[in-house]
């Protein structure tokens, strides 16, 4: 009984944080890896013709209704015009009720720039779902002082008339680079869109994003290409979305085919601090094709709030491939000489 009790607890507490969570989107830990969901800005940058990226994030494991998180995207690079075009998908599951958030959106970017610098333009449309099961949530009259939770209850708190929800959404980006830095903002939800279940108007707030980083070339005297250089990439990356907001400080240690990095990241409103580990393998299957296949892993240790012994963490796996096509005629890139924005990761 007692742990049917706490079963009760768990619920009403996950519906608290998932109902005040409904306006907040959740950020992953390998930013890096999931570029067209940090910025749209970032569609089509990258040395190849086509990219896919995976990533899954799985929040609070062993805690009763873990949150959930998974993002696919596609983007093809056009040199003609410094950007490209990407299709992502995001989908988030959150709660004892399983409240899902599904959206699928297009992006677009273009770049002006020169040998010293390029800046890049992103925009982001698409149609968001959201999607909550009333059923499978406890509330305090399902729960007795003496036995715990009692299955079989039906409550008599009224649900609202509807469980789903259609809107259109949209975003926007910058991304400049310009010798060894890298600075760029997102805003997203721009048209604040209402994703109420009821009749009571409830506007998604916009999100702001803001990242920066630098990187430190170890060996700056060497002439080694590139790729057998060593770099140290300090990155900041600000998040705010009304009134939860946080702060991810890190660095990563970039070598060859390897990248690890150690961050911490304050809790916010909504979340522990934490503090992160990733490691990041990059396997050349064709150097001179351009083809590549990236495979990331993070955990998250918190640090305050919820303590490790009660949620195991959070843990992030990513895919990513890169390839050429052969029979392209378009010209490349414009900005030759200029650093680019996926040098930093």
């Amino acid at each position: 009984m007692r742990n049917l009790g706490k079963l009760g607890v768990f619920s009403i507490i996950f519906l608290m944080v998932c109902l005040n969570s409904f306006a907040q989107d959740h950020m992953y830990s390998q930013f890096f890896n999931s570029p067209i969901y940090l910025n749209p800005a970032l569609t089509g940058q990258f040395p190849g013709d086509l990219r896919m990226n995976l990533i899954y994030r799985n929040q609070f494991t062993s805690v009763p209704g873990s949150f959930n998180y998974m993002t696919a995207a596609i983007d093809y690079n056009i040199p003609k015009f410094g950007g490209g075009i990407g299709l992502i998908f995001t989908r988030g599951s959150e709660g004892t009720a399983y409240f899902t958030k599904n959206n699928i959106a297009g992006t677009y970017s273009y770049s002006v720039g020169s040998e010293d610098f390029i800046l890049s333009f992103g925009l982001q449309a698409g149609v968001s779902n959201d999607n909550i099961d009333w059923s499978k949530l406890v509330f305090d009259d399902q729960i007795s002082s003496q036995l715990g939770y009692m299955p079989g209850t039906v409550s008599s708190a009224v649900q609202p008339a509807y469980n789903n929800k259609f809107f259109f959404d949209t975003g926007a980006g910058l991304n400049l680079v310009v010798s060894e830095f890298n600075l760029g903002g997102a805003v997203q939800h721009i048209n604040q869109p209402n994703e109420s279940f009821t009749n009571t108007p409830a506007k998604l707030p916009m999100r702001f994003t803001g990242h920066a980083s630098y990187r430190l070339d170890l060996n700056p005297y060497d002439n080694n290409d590139e790729n057998q250089k060593s770099f140290i990439i300090p990155s900041i990356i600000y998040y705010k979305e009304l009134t939860s907001e946080s702060l991810n400080v890190g660095f990563q240690y970039k070598r060859t085919n390897v990248n690890a990095g150690l961050w911490y990241r304050t809790g916010g409103q909504y979340g522990p601090a934490a503090v992160v580990l990733s490691l990041i393998f990059d396997l050349y299957i064709n150097p001179d094709g351009g083809e590549k296949l990236r495979l990331g892993v993070s955990h998250d240790v918190p640090t305050s709030g919820l303590n490790y012994g009660n949620t195991a963490g959070t843990t992030e796996v990513s895919v990513g491939y890169e390839t050429t096509i052969p029979s392209r005629s378009d010209t490349y890139h414009k900005f030759e000489g200029a650093r680019h924005c996926y040098d930093f990761y």
